[in-house]
């Protein structure tokens, strides 16, 4: 692969109502494991970072920040600078942040959509094992936690931030029902760490995250789970067209998606980027509360 300046997902901080809810949610249903827990913060592991969710107590509920790994001291500065030449307001004097999130570094702006973006290198790693309460084990490693999809105010002005500034490169692009188009990119193996389409007749924000887990049978059962009355299913099971996961979609304590998936394709060095006349091959069915997404 290109030698990407950003590795891939990091983190994701969300502010949220119901800190129980969530607990419940990521360590009965998902299958994370509690990093923390006081009144106000819950931090959740997948693997052996300290934590890759970061939810914080708050009046609203949204993902509040999308943190992405830059590959080393270096990329972050030649970020930095990038972001500054673009007219970022970036903030890098941040080590009580970087204190608060266990890395080294960090910067932090706000994106074209609004929506705070943390650069950081150097997330803690825990001696300690990850051990699941569901027995789930999370591709992550080189491929970051998963990836995230946005619906933005500005499709061009994002996608320069992503493509010319972080470097991601083209996966490929799915038609949506509407007309629209929905643009996917990677930053490593991971067919993609982050898509984005324009916000349509929705509210711009990240419309759901993705966590992958490396069973079929883990998938199974967090689905049954769901089918019983663990948190209200969004998205019936099916395999997506461009990154042919496996996977369902369920409705967070926060109001948003997450999708729960197996088997997600990786990209080479030869991929050429395709285009999609739907995002499914079969299944995901829209199940959730007022219209599908797009």
């Amino acid at each position: 692969m290109v030698d990407h300046k950003v590795a891939g997902l990091g983190y994701v901080a969300i502010e949220a109502t119901d800190l129980d809810a969530w607990q419940a949610f990521g360590t009965d249903l998902l299958g994370f494991e509690v990093a923390e827990r006081s009144d106000d913060r819950l931090r959740l592991r997948l693997d052996g970072k300290s934590y890759r969710f970061d939810i914080r107590k708050g009046p609203t509920d949204r993902v509040s920040t999308l943190g992405w790994e830059a590959r080393s001291p270096q990329a972050l500065s030649e970020l930095t600078e990038q972001l500054l030449d673009a007219g970022y307001d970036v903030d890098s004097d941040t080590a009580e942040l970087a204190s608060e999130r266990l890395v080294t570094e960090l910067v932090t702006f706000r994106d074209p959509s609004g929506l705070a973006i943390e650069v950081f290198y150097g997330l803690t790693k825990e001696q300690r094992q990850f051990v699941s309460p569901t027995s789930a084990r999370f591709v992550t490693g080189n491929c970051g936690l998963g990836h995230a999809l946005q619906l933005v105010t500005d499709v061009d002005a994002t996608q320069h931030l992503y493509a010319d500034i972080f470097g991601f490169e083209l996966s490929d692009h799915v038609l949506a029902p509407d007309g629209s188009t929905a643009t996917f990119l990677h930053c490593n193996p991971r067919h993609h760490s982050y898509a984005f389409g324009g916000v349509g007749p929705f509210s711009p924000g990240v419309g759901h995250l993705m966590v992958e887990v490396d069973e079929l049978d883990i998938v199974g059962r967090a689905y049954d789970k769901v089918l019983a009355g663990a948190a209200p299913l969004s998205m019936t099971l099916g395999r997506h067209t461009n990154d042919e996961m496996f996977s369902f979609y369920v409705r967070t304590p926060s109001g948003f998606e997450l999708e729960y998936g197996y088997g997600g394709r990786l990209l080479g060095d030869d991929h050429c980027p395709d285009r999609f006349a739907e995002a499914s091959c079969w299944g995901h069915q829209w199940v959730g509360s007022g219209p599908a997404p797009a």
